[in-house]
Order: structure tokens, then sequence, then C-alpha cells
């Protein structure tokens, strides 16, 4: 696959039909030169703990993305530190699937190989997305989940806490931080999924992408994981062990 790329990405909105809180997410459009394109897209939420975006996990991988002919979609959502709440977040990400697959002529993919992406909070949001899509349409099942170094415990002692406090509130009841817990959602129509974390992560324990692992083993979805000795929280592309190589890799052998 090619370098080239184009820098200046499209900005659009998406929408949900049957949404519960107006969810219009401004949309970021990074598309590759048409030359070098694949068919597939990428719907990336950015992590920040729910309370802000982190630019090198949202723009910063679209740019990757679009150097190896893939189309990248970086997601704007509502955020618990602007006041929002759960399902809010859900329904952003449900309504930016549902608007780029209306769309996929117009930017060069298939409609069958739109997936999405996150990484820390955004792990999280992609991890609810490709478990809770069947309570709004079966229509918006991604057809894969990439998890980076995600937040899955929302019950437990293992998650964190900024994200589900900025999720949920602080004073959220245990049905609800349950009811948000990706691993308890897993079914057999879970889309397959890329997961990779590092031990040495003190903000996101290792231990959530495990769990997610483990449910996504019980119930036949297949999955790849890779867990790297070293390495803080939030690294995004910044390391040296080449796991976005492994997931482009991971992409065509899922699309062969």
């Amino acid at each position: 696959m090619s370098n080239s790329f184009s820098q200046t990405p499209m900005i659009m909105h998406g929408a949900l039909e049957n949404g519960t809180t107006d969810p219009s997410p401004k949309i970021e459009v990074y598309l590759p030169v048409a030359k070098w394109r694949t068919d597939i897209g990428v719907i990336i939420f950015p992590g920040g703990g729910y309370r802000g975006l982190a630019e090198h996990e949202g723009a910063g991988y679209a740019h990757f993305f679009q150097s190896k002919g893939i189309a990248a979609f970086v997601v704007e959502y509502r955020l618990g530190g602007d006041g929002h709440r759960h399902p809010s977040m859900l329904e952003d990400a449900l309504a930016a699937i549902q608007t780029v697959r209306s769309r996929a002529t117009e930017f060069g993919i298939d409609p069958r190989k739109v997936g999405v992406m996150g990484s820390s909070a955004g792990g999280h949001l992609t991890a609810h997305t490709v478990t809770s899509y069947g309570e709004y349409s079966q229509d918006l099942r991604p057809d894969f989940g990439i998890l980076c170094y995600p937040v899955i415990d929302m019950a437990g002692a293992l998650g964190h806490n900024g994200s589900r406090n900025n999720l949920l509130g602080e004073n959220a009841s245990r049905e609800l931080r349950l009811s948000v817990s990706p691993d308890l959602k897993v079914t057999s129509q879970t889309p397959p999924c890329f997961i990779w974390h590092t031990v040495e992560d003190a903000a996101v324990p290792v231990e959530n992408s495990l769990m997610f692992a483990a449910a996504l083993q019980k119930n036949g979805v297949p999955f790849e994981l890779h867990v790297y000795p070293k390495g803080r929280h939030g690294l995004g592309l910044n390391t040296n062990f080449g796991w976005e190589e492994s997931l482009v890799r991971w992409l065509e052998e899922l699309f062969d």
C-alpha cells in the first residue's frame, strides 16, 4: 500500500433514527487518495476519560489509516465533562455508523466493511457499541472492533473511576454500572475484535482487555489479543512494538 494520502478532512454530522438524546456527532472524514483506496472504513472514538478527546487517538490514527488506503472517520462524541451522560455517547457512536454506511458509496467503502475503534474511554465506547447496537437496530452492527487499552470494567475495582463518573455520574447505581460493562454484554453476534494493552498500564489495568477477550472466547467470537510487557497508558501510535502493522494485517485477513 502507498503512503500517499489527502491531508484535509471533510466535516459532516451524524444522525440516528430512533435515538433518544438527539445525537448529531461531528465527524471528520479522512479519505485516502483514490488509486490507493481499499474498501474498508474505520470509525474512530478518541480517548480522554469521557471528559476530553485526545487528538493523537483521533486524527493521529486517521492519518495512519489514510497512509494504508483505509478511510477513517473521527467522531466528536458528547462528553461527561460537558454535562452529558449515557446513553448520549453510545447514541453518537451509533449515529456515526448509520451516517457513514448511508454514504459508503460516496466514500468509496463497502458498507459491510465498516468497523469502530477506540482507545481508553474510547475503547469502552467501542466495546459498548459492538455489544449494545442491538438495543437500537441490528442494522447498526459494526463489522469489527479495534480496542486499544480499553476501559471495560464499569462495576468493579479494575476500571477507571474518572471514565465511569463522567459517563454515568458519581452516584450511579450498581445496576446502571453493570448495564454499561461490555464484557457482560458479549454474545455470539458480537463482531470480531482486535485488542491490545500493556502490562505496565497503571491507569487502566490490563485485566480490562483480558476480561473482554475472555468474554469473546466464551461466546465464540473471533478476536486477536496483543499484550505487551512495557508501555504506559495512552500511547497511541507512540510505540516500538508494531501493533498498528499487526492491526492492518488482521484487517486484511478479516476480509480476505
